[in-house]
């Protein structure tokens, strides 16, 4: 891809909701220096952060140097764009360790060693936490009249509902905008990204560049990602999807993407993987005739989890997805399954309580019975399985080679509720 075509790129991949005037033509003459800040209000960015993310890659693979800021500062005082009510105040020491665990996650994406357009990762808090309140007003607040503050989106927004809005989230598109500043100054940024909502905060930017330095800078800003449900990205019933496989393990990952609606499956592959035209059309074509086949789901999920978790883990992830649907588990790991059925209800039995009881009298220790009355009579019925095998007899007696490594065995009655058995001891 060259240069002068980035934003044809943006374009083509529904990524561009609106641009300045202007910024085609400095991406044809010149390397852009670009950045896209992030906040940490947790110690893991999530699946909504991915797009912006992706904008940074595209960016960098283009030939330009993208810039990873931080909200250090800002952080402390929260953005108002998009939120209803004041989000709850960060100390420093919480900002600090959520920053710890941002790098390794950017670095799945961004090139910090490329030559010669190095990715950066830059905190605000930097200038913003040595910076005197009489130096802001003076320097930065005296170039934005209240009446233009007001008349941006987000703030009015606030100002009509019940909550209204603190002069900290008021102060907040003058932070933006002396960051957006202080970038252009030291690294020659001349272009900031971000989500639609922050339209209003980038141009504040733009103007403060324009009166303080003397300088042309933009702004591109990026659709909010929707689901054709109506519900909002990103928001499972087992709340966010993390990048951090210790909040979002990686078979929860895949799945999420993998139940990913027909509606909204080129979409996500066109925003969230680097698949090219032909590509995606093709897979286009295969929801239109055969979406029972999920093969653009699957590799809408197989992508993306590659790109954050890695291969190893995009396997692991297969694997235990097809422990779903693969009838026996006796060839199943102890870590797949556990990795598998870690929402499912568990209990923990001894070996010696466990092997030679009867599967009906297991099943109920399991709790997936009222009584072992009620398991037997499930039993004669078909609707018990061990392992995912149907068991046909109540009164079979339960032995090692029923074990999952020595260390698990699942109950399933009918075909969603299951029951994880955990083996601890003699």
């Amino acid at each position: 891809m060259n240069a002068a075509s980035i934003v044809d790129e943006f374009e083509w991949r529904g990524m561009l909701y609106d641009v300045t005037d202007g910024a085609r033509d400095m991406f044809a003459r010149e390397r852009v220096t670009a950045y896209v800040g992030f906040d940490p209000t947790a110690s893991s960015l999530h699946v909504g952060s991915l797009l912006p993310i992706m904008a940074l890659a595209r960016l960098q693979r283009a030939g330009h140097s993208p810039i990873a800021l931080v909200g250090g500062g800002t952080g402390l005082i929260g953005d108002p764009s998009g939120k209803s009510q004041e989000r709850t105040l960060l100390s420093m020491e919480e900002v600090d360790r959520n920053l710890a665990g941002m790098r390794a996650q950017l670095e799945r994406f961004l090139d910090f060693d490329a030559a010669p357009n190095p990715a950066r990762l830059i905190n605000n808090a930097d200038w913003l936490r040595s910076i005197t309140l009489l130096e802001f007003l003076r320097d930065t607040g005296k170039h934005f009249t209240v009446n233009y503050m007001l008349a941006k989106e987000s703030v009015k927004r606030r100002l009509g509902g019940e909550e209204g809005i603190s002069f900290t989230e008021f102060s907040y598109l003058l932070l933006q905008a002396h960051d957006y500043l202080v970038l252009h100054e030291r690294f020659g940024c001349t272009l900031q990204m971000g989500g639609s909502d922050q339209w209003g905060n980038i141009m504040a930017g733009c103007d403060l560049i324009r009166k303080m330095a003397g300088g042309k800078a933009h702004g591109l800003v990026l659709p909010l990602v929707t689901t054709s449900a109506g519900t909002k990205f990103g928001k499972t019933e087992a709340g966010t999807v993390w990048l951090d496989p210790a909040r979002t393990s990686p078979f929860r990952f895949y799945q999420f993407w993998l139940n990913t609606d027909d509606r909204d499956v080129a979409k996500y592959l066109k925003f969230f993987t680097w698949l090219d035209p032909p590509a995606i059309e093709e897979l286009e074509r295969a929801v239109v005739e055969a979406p029972e086949a999920r093969e653009a789901q699957r590799r809408l999920a197989r992508e993306v989890t590659a790109m954050v978790h890695g291969a190893e883990e995009l396997q692991r992830a297969e694997r235990a997805s097809q422990i779903l649907f693969g009838g026996s588990l006796k060839d199943a790991s102890p870590s797949d399954l556990l990795m598998v059925f870690e929402d499912v209800p568990s209990t923990t039995m001894t070996q010696s309580a466990l092997l030679g009881s009867t599967v009906a009298a297991a099943a109920y220790s399991a709790g997936l019975a009222a009584s072992k009355g009620e398991a037997g009579r499930l039993i004669k019925q078909g609707g018990i399985y061990l392992n995912g095998e149907r068991v046909t007899d109540d009164r079979r007696l339960l032995t090692s080679d029923d074990t999952i490594g020595g260390r698990l065995v699942v109950f399933q009655k009918g075909q969603r509720e299951r029951r994880l058995v955990r083996i601890e001891g003699e």
